[in-house]
């Protein structure tokens, strides 16, 4: 019997697209089905074949709900594939969150461009519509943590990844062996999610690499935001923190809440401007199991914002008047309500863009942190007169170290380590650093590339 191959068609040299096809005998499939982000030459990927025969996949396992892991499930469904999607219960209701939302999104987009006339195209059109989101989101089937589930010659178990609601790794068990696909692996000091599992004893490690060649700073997340947030605030400003919906935003209402109940920072209006952070923050009042705030926790800490829940909501917060807090998506500034703020609001010096985490190359947020001192926003630059804050501290990832101890958990040395979801500077460094700390083979796969697991 040919040995299984395992194929790299997204999530290799970048942080975006992560998607990771295994075929083993007459089976076949695809974990993660993400959407490439950031640089252009990455999201012009986005609108290329899936580059297998969507047809003849038995299914796909999704590791956790962000749209780099899930965003091109509507895009695959639109193209043919009608198996099942399998998840955890909170990664389903998440993405019934995020794929919708996502759809309008583009589909926003795709409107205002015509409008507008800044797009090339004479009829601009959507990646996916909502009714491509919806019918997707009908192929899904929930699964519970810790449970054998066959599909084909494979049984797939799901662990907790910590990271986000629902996140996992993935356990594959084929007939030559054992591939963990790690997912995003979570902290082990996260503000609210308890750590990832261990990997236990896998043959093959698909690894993701995002803050490979990084440390997590030892500072105080809490004073690290009540710096900039104070000051703004103290002069009559406008904080925008832009947040990923799903778990950034969370962390950073939490980190709020707490600054205002401390006396830390002046007490303001807080304003959650995202339709899925929305929606997610009441996901995490449902899921209490699966991160460490109480009932009575989440209450009071989501409880303090206002949400903006419609077109009208999110004008009224920029028209408002007065020191206030915007916390709004998307996080890398790709996108979404976040924009319309930062083209009204980051004109004025009083203003500050707060940065709470990885801005990759190619994005407005990385433009930022380069000095950028304007943006182009809706086929307009925008001069950007704001002061802008990086407060590294609020990232859901494991760093090097974090990474490495979970590697050092394995039961026995794998026989291989692919590193993925990562630039390739902090691949390099992770696949040097497993090399050198723990004698694990391990290597840095290209974009398309296949292996067969011998």
């Amino acid at each position: 019997m040919p040995s299984p191959r395992l194929s790299f068609l997204g999530g290799a040299g970048t942080v975006t697209g992560s998607r990771f096809l295994l075929e083993s005998g007459r089976t076949t499939l695809l974990v993660d089905c993400g959407l490439f982000q950031g640089l252009k030459v990455l999201r012009r990927r986005n609108w290329r074949a899936a580059g297998f025969d969507v047809h003849r996949l038995d299914a796909v396992a999704l590791t956790h709900a962000h749209v780099d892991h899930s965003g091109w499930l509507p895009r695959l469904s639109r193209e043919g594939y009608a198996g099942h999607v399998l998840a955890t219960h909170a990664t389903r209701d998440l993405c019934e969150v995020l794929l919708p939302d996502c759809a309008r999104i583009q589909e926003e987009d795709a409107r205002f461009a015509t409008e507008k006339r800044f797009s090339r195209h004479e009829h601009p059109e959507p990646l996916y519509t909502s009714e491509d989101a919806a019918r997707v989101l009908r192929q899904f089937k929930a699964v519970r943590f810790e449970t054998e589930h066959a599909v084909g010659e494979l049984e797939l178990r799901f662990r907790p990844a910590g990271h986000i609601l629902g996140a996992a790794s993935i356990h594959v068990d084929t007939p030559a062996g054992r591939v963990l696909f790690s997912g995003d692996l979570g902290r082990d000091d996260d503000l609210l999610m308890p750590p990832p599992a261990p990997p236990g004893a896998p043959d093959w490690i698909v690894l993701e690499s995002t803050y490979g060649d990084v440390e997590h700073p030892d500072d105080d997340p809490f004073e690290a935001l009540a710096v900039p947030v104070r000051r703004t605030l103290e002069r009559g400003g406008v904080v925008i923190v832009p947040a990923f919906a799903v778990a950034r935003a969370q962390a950073i209402l939490y980190v709020l809440h707490e600054l205002m109940e401390q006396r830390r920072v002046p007490v303001a209006p807080i304003h959650v401007d995202s339709p899925m952070a929305t929606d997610t923050t009441e996901l995490y009042c449902r899921h209490e199991e699966l991160h460490e705030l109480s009932a009575e926790e989440c209450r009071a800490v989501f409880g303090r914002a206002r949400y903006a829940h419609t077109v009208e909501d999110s004008k009224a917060v920029t028209r408002a008047s007065g020191a206030r807090i915007i916390v709004s998506a998307s996080g890398m500034l790709t996108g979404g309500r976040v924009l319309h703020h930062i083209a009204a609001l980051g004109g004025d010096p009083r203003t500050t863009i707060v940065l709470p985490g990885y801005q990759p190359a190619g994005t407005r947020g990385r433009a930022l942190l380069d000095g950028a001192r304007a943006l182009r926003i809706h086929g307009r630059l925008v001069p950007i007169e704001a002061e802008v804050a990086h407060v590294p501290y609020f990232s859901a990832h494991a760093d090097q170290s974090q990474l490495l101890d979970w590697l050092g958990a394995c039961e026995r040395p794998p026989r291989r380590i692919f590193l993925v979801h990562g630039e390739p500077e902090a691949s390099e460094a992770l696949r040097v650093a497993i090399r050198d700390r723990l004698g694990f083979e391990a290597e840095v796969p290209d974009h398309g590339e296949g292996f067969d697991l011998a």
